[in-house]
């Protein structure tokens, strides 16, 4: 099984679920700043030119939760998936959620912030975009009080997809109004098997 991943992106969350499923997997750094993820190899394994892109066998897979879901499914023993159908549609509800509520609103700010060429940034979709985020997390900062995981009474994938997508949000200065999703982002990260949080994940990149 090979994991293509680049350390701050996206690709932390199929990491995370790997390294707590314990399963051996060759990690392939694209150095997407770079270019590595414009030649035509790595494009025929992600024509998106993104990562993370998950090989097993001659099966590929692209999409951050979609891999987290499968290796999820893969190892059922494992329990990082609820069998319950009503729990099981919680935490869909929930990941959904978190990648069109959450993270677009990250994806708003860092276009307009570094990723677009200077002329395209709109300064002013950043303030909306920083609104938009602050909105929808008091939603999962109420959902979350009282709770230890997104769903259920167990860990999940949701948690690494949510965590993650926190730790974004964190570093950017859009938890300060959100105190039980700070605290939950923080069990998330304390577990052993835990992938890095993005500063760390940053600072390795720079250090290579």
């Amino acid at each position: 099984m090979k994991l293509y991943e680049l350390a701050p992106t996206r690709s932390i969350r199929a990491r995370w679920t790997l390294q707590e499923l314990g399963i051996p997997f060759e990690s392939v750094v694209v150095k997407l700043n770079e270019g590595a993820g414009q030649t035509p190899e790595y494009l025929a394994i992600n024509p998106a030119g993104k990562v993370p892109a998950l090989v097993d066998g001659d099966f590929v897979l692209t999409e951050s939760v979609a891999i987290a879901v499968y290796l999820a499914e893969k190892y059922p023993q494992k329990g990082l998936l609820p069998t319950d159908l009503k729990l099981r549609s919680q935490l869909n509800r929930w990941m959904l959620f978190v990648v069109t509520e959450l993270e677009q609103p990250l994806w708003r700010i860092a276009k307009n912030s570094f990723l677009y060429p200077q002329e395209k940034r709109q300064a002013s979709d950043i303030e909306l975009a920083k609104e938009d985020f602050r909105t929808m997390a008091r939603v999962l900062e109420k959902h979350m009080q009282g709770r230890e995981y997104l769903v259920g009474d167990r860990v999940s994938v949701g948690d690494f997809v949510t965590a993650y997508t926190l730790d974004w949000g964190n570093e950017i200065g859009l938890l300060d109004e959100s105190p039980t999703l700070l605290a939950y982002m923080k069990r998330m990260y304390e577990r052993p098997k835990a992938a890095m949080r993005i500063k760390d994940a940053m600072a390795s990149l720079a250090a290579a």
